[in-house]
């Protein structure tokens, strides 16, 4: 049957729709994260705690369906990468999913009895679990940039040699505490426009200005770590864009500092790494002025730029094998069949602006700063 777009286009587009789906949950439940790991920094007693906890209270389950359809999106479009990642980083994953669960209980239930230590220990619960992803996430992703320790045998069958404490380096970790200040400058920047003016406003200025200066400096560092430091991957030979998913038909190596090839041959790539480090900068200006708009709008930009810094970095490569190269999973050679890919681009098509304006609408019908005075009168608040 002949498709009105071809293999190698499919692969491109899920490949950037995977880009979409994963900036996408970082720009809304990363503040969501953001919030709950500044929670016992910004707010001294209880009122001024349900305060923040209530400013992404009515949006914070609606922003996790981005999570949900990244994984799902991996599952169908890439189903070598699911696999493969997903076994694994199996221990990583659990401690993600284990610090997740501790929102939505910690949410619901730090209100249920009066007593300080019960409500004080839910809010450290609360912190974890926004600290925790993030930390993790940007470990993975450095994870993903060094190069993964697995090996597919000729039968496609993936061997992962690595260990959780492996996944620590010196790199990884610069990544993992990129991701926190990332998502902490983008949860402060949230709060100085949904929280009320006093001091929980004003501890998140002083914690985000901190964060976004943070931003900028590991992201500095972990350019340098990519730049100077020997990483990246290259793709040898003549590749097939259409050929069959099978990851063992092409070559690949470690070639350190490949990652900057793709900048090299596009230049126009550079607005990328630019947006990330302008837009922590406008955070933290915005934020120093009182300007709760450009303040919010340059962390967002921070995340997106950051985030599509890596995926232009290492494109066509999604997860590269540090222990056997050959086995590295690329646009290429690890998606789904052309039909498969088609069928889930006409779904998206048609869905994903219905998502988008509901999304819209509800943050527009939720819209207004929380209050703690709101606390006493309102009955459906946390």
């Amino acid at each position: 049957m002949s498709l009105p777009l071809d293999y190698a286009t499919l692969r491109v587009i899920w490949w950037a729709l995977m880009g979409v789906l994963l900036i996408g949950f970082a720009l809304t439940d990363g503040f969501d994260l953001g919030v709950s790991a500044l929670l016992p920094f910004v707010a001294h007693d209880d009122r001024e705690r349900r305060m923040v906890i209530n400013t992404i209270g009515p949006t914070w389950e609606g922003n996790q369906v981005w999570f949900i359809l990244g994984g799902g999106a991996i599952f169908a479009a890439w189903p070598f990468v699911y696999a493969v990642s997903f076994s694994g980083f199996y221990l990583a994953m659990f401690a993600v999913l284990a610090s997740l669960i501790l929102r939505p209980v910690g949410y619901k239930y730090r209100s249920k009895r009066p007593s300080m230590a019960w409500r004080t220990s839910w809010d450290w619960a609360l912190f974890v679990g926004g600290f925790a992803p993030a930390l993790v996430f940007g470990v993975a992703v450095g994870n993903v940039l060094q190069g993964v320790p697995f090996r597919l045998d000729s039968d496609l069958r993936a061997t992962y040699a690595g260990t959780f404490l492996g996944l620590f380096t010196p790199f990884t970790l610069v990544c993992g505490l990129l991701s926190v200040a990332m998502l902490v400058t983008h949860g402060a920047a949230w709060l100085t426009i949904k929280a009320e003016h006093g001091p929980v406003r004003d501890r998140a200025r002083t914690f985000g200005s901190i964060a976004a200066l943070a931003a900028v400096a590991l992201f500095a560092v972990g350019g340098a770590f990519v730049a100077l430091g020997g990483l990246g991957f290259r793709l040898e030979g003549a590749v097939d864009l259409a050929g069959p998913s099978n990851p063992l038909r092409s070559v690949a190596v470690a070639a350190p500092g490949a990652w900057m090839d793709n900048f090299a041959t596009w230049p126009w790539l550079w607005a990328a790494p630019v947006l990330g480090f302008a837009g922590a900068l406008l955070t933290f200006v915005g934020i120093r002025a009182g300007r709760e708009a450009p303040a919010f709008a340059g962390s967002s930009l921070s995340v997106l730029g950051i985030i599509a810094t890596v995926g232009l970095a290492m494109f066509p490569f999604i997860l590269p094998s540090s222990l056997d190269p050959r086995s590295s999973l690329t646009v290429w050679n690890a998606s789904s069949s052309h039909l498969t890919l088609f069928i889930m681009l006409v779904v998206t098509v048609i869905f994903l602006p219905l998502i988008l304006l509901y999304t819209g609408w509800v943050y527009r019908v939720l819209w207004g700063r929380s209050t703690t005075a709101a606390l006493a009168t309102n009955p459906d608040l946390y």
